[in-house]
């Protein structure tokens, strides 16, 4: 009888996920809209000036929407999209896309979009809505996907507390001429299966030789160019980043600070991230890295930073 039951719930899926893959007619279709994306997407990179560029955007944003619109849209996985972040979360219950379009050396927007799986196929989205320059506590804030931070994710790391999924996203947003941003922001959907920004409490500094308050969300700002990594490491199921000093003495001007070879680190411990002030016990040496390069989710390298139009974004911060 267990037998039955087994093969049947096993035949049920099969049949579910059939009826989810695009038909060859679909598929055409969304190769066409792939090609004019692919466009848009160069565009929003290399346009001349701002106004091609955001017109670019416009465009892609539209196309886009359109094309996840198309039913079963969730399967097809638009890889040839390069400059555009497309992750899909560990157990594929949704996937997010990221990019950023630039104004000038001193302003850069990201967009996003937030794509839920569905049984029949359907759409199901949220649009993500950079306001971090209107948001003044960033770290603190718990919102909706109109009130997003704004980054471009090459990672997305899953975790569960009381039978509910938290999604950790790692990403970069490189802000402006003096500094970059590296994000760590915590997924997660609500009641209503609405994605909510922000973990209440999540990064926890109870551990520091000096505690300090817990954080929503988590920040690592430094010098333009100065190459501090955010990874996760799957063996030792530990958020590593770089720690950093300032070059001048003064930590509290972001843009002086610089990796100096050690690593912090965050642990998941009883549904928040653990800050680890010191995860090795040695330094590196120049060059020494614990573990590679990031990588997104389908193991690709991020997309190529812009060339001469160092996004940046933000003004007055």
């Amino acid at each position: 009888m267990l037998k039955h039951v087994l093969l049947s719930g096993f035949l049920f899926a099969a049949v579910v996920a059939a009826a989810q893959r695009p038909t060859p007619a679909e598929l055409n279709q969304f190769r066409v809209r792939e090609d004019s994306l692919k466009t848009q997407a160069f565009q929003i990179i290399n346009g001349e000036d701002a106004a091609i560029r955001f017109r670019n955007d416009s465009v892609f944003t539209r196309i886009l929407v359109r094309a996840l619109l198309q039913p079963h849209s969730f399967r097809y996985p638009f890889d040839s999209l390069r400059t555009i972040s497309r992750l899909y979360a560990p157990d594929s219950s949704f996937r997010i896309f990221t990019w950023q379009v630039v104004k000038d050396d001193d302003y850069c927007r990201q967009r996003g979009f937030i794509q839920l799986r569905t049984q029949d196929g359907t759409l199901k989205f949220f649009p993500l809505r950079d306001v971090s320059e209107f948001t003044e506590s960033q770290v603190d804030t718990v919102t909706n996907a109109g009130g997003w931070m704004g980054a471009v994710y090459y990672r997305i790391i899953r975790k569960q507390h009381q039978s509910v999924n938290y999604y950790t996203l790692l990403g970069y947003d490189e802000n402006d001429t003096r500094t970059t941003r590296k994000w760590i922001d915590v997924l997660w959907f609500n009641e209503k299966n609405e994605p909510v920004l922000g973990l209440p409490n999540g990064f926890s500094f109870a551990a520091d030789s000096l505690p300090k308050p817990s954080q929503s969300r988590f920040l690592l700002e430094y010098k333009k160019d100065g190459r501090a990594r955010v990874q996760f490491d799957e063996e030792m199921d530990l958020i590593i980043f770089d720690h950093l000093v300032s070059e001048t003495n003064e930590p509290k001007k972001k843009y002086t600070l610089i990796p100096d070879g050690d690593y912090e680190g965050f642990v998941w411990k009883n549904g928040q991230w653990l800050h680890v002030d010191k995860v090795f016990d040695f330094k590196l040496k120049d060059g020494e890295a614990p573990i590679p390069e990031p990588l997104d989710s389908n193991k690709e390298k991020l997309p190529p930073k812009p060339q001469q139009k160092t996004p940046s974004k933000k003004a007055g911060n």
